[in-house]
């Protein structure tokens, strides 16, 4: 059975359940908020949200599972959590449930299968349902690029139009063209690009060029085996690049910016260039000042080492400490309905579900509906092992001192994570 009959299989609970859902404060949030209005009045049960600001949503929710708490019945937790979540007996494994109700993960976009609900990677052992599917892409200013004065400037300075860059190099030109320009009558700059140090930010911002130029997490063919993959050639000249976007390119004080800042930044007229997560899309397109045609969507650019983007977004998961096990359940077996995924795309939110995002009219749905597409064929992720905090702590702080403060060299900093995460791996005994 599919998740299309899964749909015929839900009916209302015979016992009413306070529910609590738990996930980050941002616009997909209150874009849920609404959807589950429909679960209320189906099931009977009645909802409750905690959603916390990014920059704390790891420290505060992982704190919640660590500990065992009861606060929240449905996480929607970061995919690095996954392997977390499982071997510590967070969340409830799903396979039977899935099986007993017709949800396959078969009717999911597989990268976020794997990204979202497996654990371990590549085995079919399911701990979440995809639930937002979100990857880094860039956000551009259409009207500045379709500037006849600016587009014959840009022809004659590099020898092609300017376009949408294909490349990680072009792009970088790009930023370089806007950057310090005035633009009725308001200095500007090329790009805002993820610099922040405190939580995940610089970390997710700087893996889309790392990826594009040969770094690997660990040797493909043998777990753990870090030296020359991490640190290899091409990682290091990933990490040059993304330093050298920062110094030329960016605007002054965006030593420390993430989601929020990047968002500000743009809708202010800032800055020519966006990276950011493409959940921001919506709220783009929809902006009174840099809304509808001002503005344009693609995907991370190739580098030379391949062509890849990181991923964001999450899964649902039931947690193992809630006393409300079963009616947590039928909210995800309500949530995976096709006509819920639907209307879930058309409120805001990021469908993973195939029978929405392969629906011929899905790609002309929004103007930034093509781009999600070619970007989630195309990602990547940040390790999702159980000591995942332990591995981001020390690359936010070798990244943050390189890029930022200038600090050693980029293979010094990229030998230094090695280091770090070997540390790490062998407290865990897996080296």
């Amino acid at each position: 059975m599919t998740v299309a009959c899964a749909a015929a299989a839900f009916s209302p609970a015979a016992q009413a359940d306070d529910l609590t859902l738990c996930w980050a404060a941002w616009d997909p949030a209150n874009a849920l908020i609404e959807l589950s209005k429909d679960f209320e009045a189906k099931s009977g049960h009645n909802m409750s949200f905690e959603f916390v600001p990014w920059p704390n949503f790891a420290d505060r929710m992982l704190n919640e599972l660590n500990s065992g708490g009861k606060l929240c019945d449905l996480m929607i937790g970061d995919s690095q959590w996954i392997g977390l979540g499982a071997e510590a007996g967070h969340y409830i494994k799903l396979n039977d449930f899935f099986d007993a109700n017709g949800i396959s993960m078969g009717d999911f976009i597989p990268a976020t299968v794997t990204g979202y609900s497996e654990w371990p990677k590549g085995t079919p052992n399911y701990w979440a349902l995809p639930a937002f599917g979100d990857v880094v892409g860039w956000t551009y200013r259409k009207d500045w690029f379709n500037r006849a004065d600016l587009k014959a400037e840009f022809k004659g300075k590099y020898g092609r139009d300017l376009d949408v860059p294909k490349t990680l190099a072009e792009l970088k030109d790009i930023a370089e063209f806007f950057q310090g320009r005035e633009i009725d009558g308001k200095t500007v700059y090329g790009a805002a690009i993820y610099t922040e140090r405190g939580s995940e930010g610089i970390t997710m911002g700087v893996t889309n060029a790392l990826y594009n130029y040969g770094f690997e997490y660990n040797n493909p063919n043998k777990p753990y085996d870090l030296d020359g993959f991490v640190n290899s050639d091409g990682a290091v000249a990933g990490l040059e690049y993304y330093k050298a976007l920062y110094d030329c390119c960016t605007p002054p004080g965006s030593s420390d910016w993430y989601m929020s800042e990047n968002i500000d930044a743009y809708k202010s007229g800032q800055v020519a260039l966006q990276m950011n997560f493409a959940f921001i899309w919506p709220g783009v397109h929809a902006d009174p000042n840099v809304g509808g045609d001002k503005s344009g969507y693609f995907p991370n650019p190739a580098g030379p080492g391949g062509h890849f983007a990181q991923l964001g977004g999450q899964g649902i998961s039931v947690v193992s400490y809630s006393d409300s096990q079963k009616a947590a359940l039928e909210y995800i077996q309500w949530f995976a309905q096709p006509q819920i995924q639907k209307k879930w795309w058309e409120l805001g939110g990021y469908s993973a579900l195939r029978a929405v995002v392969e629906d011929p009219g899905f790609a002309s749905s929004q103007p930034y509906a093509q781009t999600f597409l070619d970007s989630m064929a195309i990602v990547k992720d940040f390790w999702a092992e159980p000591s995942y905090a332990s591995l981001l702590l020390p690359m936010q702080d070798r990244i943050h001192k390189y890029v930022i403060a200038g600090e050693g060299t980029a293979k010094e900093a990229l030998d230094a994570l090695v280091k770090d995460w070997k540390e790490v791996f062998e407290d865990e005994g897996k080296l």
